[in-house]
């Protein structure tokens, strides 16, 4: 059997190990260089530190009213409430607070979630601002005072002249009353009631 093998054909395919292995090794290289140039290109972005919104965010615009929606109708004028920087839709005020606030939203604003580190003569200020807001808040708590105190007396002073008028109608009741005949007076049909006017 042998010797009848080694005169046929083979019909195996024979590898040159070499040949692949530097193959193998190539490939390695230039998946190695790929890795390595893609950690040189992506250096960390630099973000914006996170700050205060300058606007008021709003909610109560859409409240208690009533809107038509159609299959045409644009993502924006759709239910609840439109994100335009992350061009979505949440249906609710709670949930787009949470939206605007959280990391996506801050993100695609180009801001991180660090918040800026606050120097002495900083909160010094912040400090000092908040004096101020709260001592024109009492000025304005003296005024809105004394404003409820001038509107009780404008009241007191109403209920007084009603209660003058009253018992000068009494009186003009009584004189009237006094100046006529009782029987001619019913005779007149004047018994139960009596005119303010002279």
């Amino acid at each position: 059997m042998s010797a009848s093998s080694s005169s046929a054909p083979e019909f195996r395919r024979k590898w040159d190990r070499d040949e692949y292995e530097s193959l193998a090794q190539q490939r390695l290289r230039a998946e190695r260089e790929a890795i390595q140039a893609q950690n040189q290109k992506a250096a960390p972005v630099k973000r914006e530190l996170l700050k205060q919104r300058d606007y008021k965010v709003d909610i109560d615009s859409k409240l208690g009213k009533s809107q038509v929606i159609t299959k045409t109708t644009p993502a924006s004028q759709s239910g609840g409430y439109y994100c335009n920087v992350c061009d979505c839709v949440v249906k609710d005020s709670i949930n787009f607070l949470d939206h605007i606030n959280g990391k996506k939203h801050q993100r695609n604003l180009g801001m991180s979630m660090r918040v800026e580190r606050s120097s002495l003569d900083q909160v010094k200020k912040r400090f000092e601002q908040n004096k101020k807001k709260l001592e024109e808040k009492k000025k304005d708590y003296d005024i809105e005072q004394r404003m409820q105190e001038l509107k009780e007396e404008e009241e007191k002073l109403k209920e007084y002249r009603r209660e003058k008028r009253k018992e000068r109608k009494r009186k003009a009741d009584s004189s009237v009353d006094d100046d006529m005949d009782p029987e001619m007076a019913k005779v007149m049909g004047f018994s139960g009631f009596s005119s303010s006017k002279k």
